[in-house]
């Protein structure tokens, strides 16, 4: 499987016989080059989605209708715009798992928030959440933006990823401390790779700190738009 890194939360996975756009946020990002952009999305067959905020979604809709992509998210979310935009959809719910093109997806618990902004105001977005993404032998765990939980406990020894995506920027989610010391706490991971970090200066993290944390853990840094192969 192959993973880009869009920036910020941004990710695409290329896992089974699906390329899965995550958050994809690429239309006012800071860090995203935008002469790229055509090579970050090229063949999307899905848009997955953790909730509903802007620097996650602000890109979801008009990329579902260029590409053809199904937009993939909780219920409330996906629902919305399959009314007040015809977006062809799959809206599930935590503990529900889906196939994408023969990758396995588990929509799993987060503790943030979920908004949308619409003529100016934040309406009802659905829960947030995170996501155990299963293909090709392996599972990738999708933090989504959240905080530690005690949840996280029973998802890793239900799910046993071996692979973490986790948000590490502080200031709105857990940094690389936190996150480190959560997938210490809780997971076994062979790979982490941290996200929603150094897109602009509230979100300033250095990565080393998670290294010197997960001794034995190989934590990945890509560059935007670098692909790595898991």
């Amino acid at each position: 499987m192959k993973l880009t890194w869009l920036g910020h939360a941004g990710f695409r996975l290329e896992i089974e016989g699906a390329v899965i756009l995550i958050d994809p946020w690429l239309t006012g990002n800071p860090v995203f080059p935008t002469d790229r952009r055509e090579e970050a999305v090229r063949g999307a067959t899905h848009i997955l989605l953790t909730h509903g905020h802007g620097d996650h979604t602000g890109d979801a809709v008009a990329l579902a209708k260029e590409l053809g992509a199904t937009v993939v998210g909780i219920a409330d979310l996906i629902g919305y715009w399959g009314e007040a935009e015809g977006l062809d959809g799959i809206g599930f719910n935590r503990g529900g798992t889906v196939d994408l093109n023969g990758a396995r997806v588990t929509m799993v618990n987060a503790s943030h928030s979920s908004s949308l902004m619409v003529d100016g105001k934040p309406v009802y977005a659905g829960h947030e959440s995170g996501y155990m993404i299963r293909g090709e032998g392996r599972t990738i765990y999708v933090s989504g933006d959240t905080d530690i939980m005690a949840d996280m406990e029973w998802m890793a020894e239900l799910h046993r990823p071996e692979i973490g995506i986790l948000c590490a920027g502080g200031y709105y989610t857990m940094d690389m401390e936190r996150a480190a010391w959560a997938a210490k706490r809780y997971f076994d991971f062979k790979t982490v790779i941290p996200c929603h970090y150094d897109t602009f200066p509230a979100l300033k993290q250095d990565p080393e700190a998670m290294r010197r944390a997960l001794p034995g853990v190989e934590v990945l840094t890509p560059k935007v738009m670098e692909t790595v192969e898991l």
